[in-house]
């Protein structure tokens, strides 16, 4: 099997197995009780806490542990609308973030609040002179996602944080696909609250982190006991936050080689697929995006022909979000950036990881080489491009 949907979650790393294992054993005391049976998981609790704020150049008690990254955005987008609801009722986002953010904002729009969804330009870049224009007096939240999880491409963060910060306005960043492959600093970037998720740096699935930086006022989301300093209620994950750490230790040692690695097979993999396929684009900025991300749009391909055809060669890849996966409808992130229905429909995400070779990308490539020539094949679509294509050349040469 050759694994390239990273982007969807990746394998945990076997520090981060090891580092759960005794707390499923062992240590499986509660970590609010008083004795000291319990000092285990408390110690494991603070010394990932530390270390994930450290990573950021944030304080520990400014992390905040969740189930994972969509519950990290609902807390931030809905604690921060109603904690700010005095000063104002307007919110702004941008038209590719994942449906976490869209659909809590949705969910506000139907509760009173006004959201305006900025728009982004063909590599999905968000346009910093939209955001500019639609702040009002009544806004109290901007929500960026850091890096879009369908065609990677890294956004303006810090512009959006130096406005944010200027006029007075909280700003939330969805970190879910950055945090672990890229260096993330909250201070510079001015970030106010960021979401993390551990299964997408090498760690277990149901645990991730919220940041909420010192002195911002949000209420709690989840009411019941005192956990995360009552911010948080509920007995804490300790097997998954202990192998949250280790994976987020794992992932900070190897970063620089990783990226420097994953760039270089990412850029020779799209070398390949825009040179030798013809009729496909890149989508996203073809440098200003995650080490590790490919996506493209093939005409005349139906992009789960693709991935069954794929699948049946051993590659695991995808067409879009993995939590849209069974919808009819193309990207939306795909439709944002100005592509029309029939080719947002043709998209493949190809994701890597440390663990991918030249080679595995080279059988990847010489495959779907042969399934999109037979897929384009069955169209009559294709067919009619054909000709009308050698139709015009015909009329050239004369």
């Amino acid at each position: 099997m050759i694994y390239l949907d990273n982007a969807a979650t990746t394998k945990p790393v076997p520090e981060a197995v090891e580092a759960m294992l005794p707390y499923l054993t062992e240590y499986y005391g509660n970590p609010s009780s008083i004795y000291s049976f319990s000092d285990k998981s408390k110690n494991v609790i603070q010394d990932t806490r530390d270390f994930i704020a450290e990573s950021l150049h944030a304080k520990s008690e400014e992390i905040y542990f969740t189930a994972g990254g969509s519950e990290s955005d609902n807390w931030a987008i809905k604690a921060a609308a109603e904690a700010c609801a005095s000063k104002g009722k307007h919110i702004i986002t941008s038209g590719i973030e994942h449906h976490a953010v869209l659909h809590t904002c949705q969910y506000l729009e139907k509760h009173g609040y006004e959201v305006t969804y900025v728009g982004v330009d063909e590599n999905g870049i968000l346009n910093m002179e939209e955001l500019r224009a639609a702040v009002r007096e009544d806004t109290i939240l901007i929500s960026v996602m850091f890096a879009n999880n369908e065609i990677g491409t890294i956004q303006p963060v810090r512009e959006i944080g130096e406005l944010a910060k200027e006029k007075g306005i909280l700003f939330h960043t969805d970190a879910v696909q950055a945090y672990g492959q890229i260096p993330i600093d909250v201070e510079e970037l001015h970030i106010d609250m960021l979401s993390g998720s551990g299964h997408k740096f090498h760690g277990p699935k149901g645990i991730g982190f919220l940041y909420i930086r010192k002195g911002v006022k949000i209420r709690s989301f989840i009411h019941g006991g005192a956990q995360e300093r009552a911010r948080r209620a509920g007995t804490e994950n300790v097997p998954g936050i202990a192998g949250m750490g280790a994976a987020a230790k794992y992932s900070f040692r190897v970063m620089e080689e990783k990226i420097r690695k994953e760039t270089a097979l990412r850029d020779y993999l799209i070398d390949r697929v825009l040179s030798e396929i013809p009729y496909v684009r890149l989508n996203g900025d073809r440098s200003q995006r995650l080490p590790g991300n490919a996506n493209f749009s093939f005409r005349f391909v139906e992009g789960e022909s693709m991935l069954i055809h794929l699948d049946q060669k051993g590659i695991c890849a995808s067409s879009g979000s993995a939590c849209t996966s069974g919808s009819l409808d193309p990207s939306h992130v795909l439709l944002a950036i100005g592509l029309p229905h029939e080719i947002a429909h043709g998209s493949l995400r190809l994701t890597l990881s440390e663990e991918t070779t030249r080679e595995e990308l080279d059988y990847v490539v010489d495959n779907l080489k042969e399934i999109v020539s037979y897929i384009r094949n069955m169209s009559p679509l294709y067919e009619d491009f054909v000709k009308e294509q050698g139709r015009k050349e015909s009329e050239h040469v004369q």
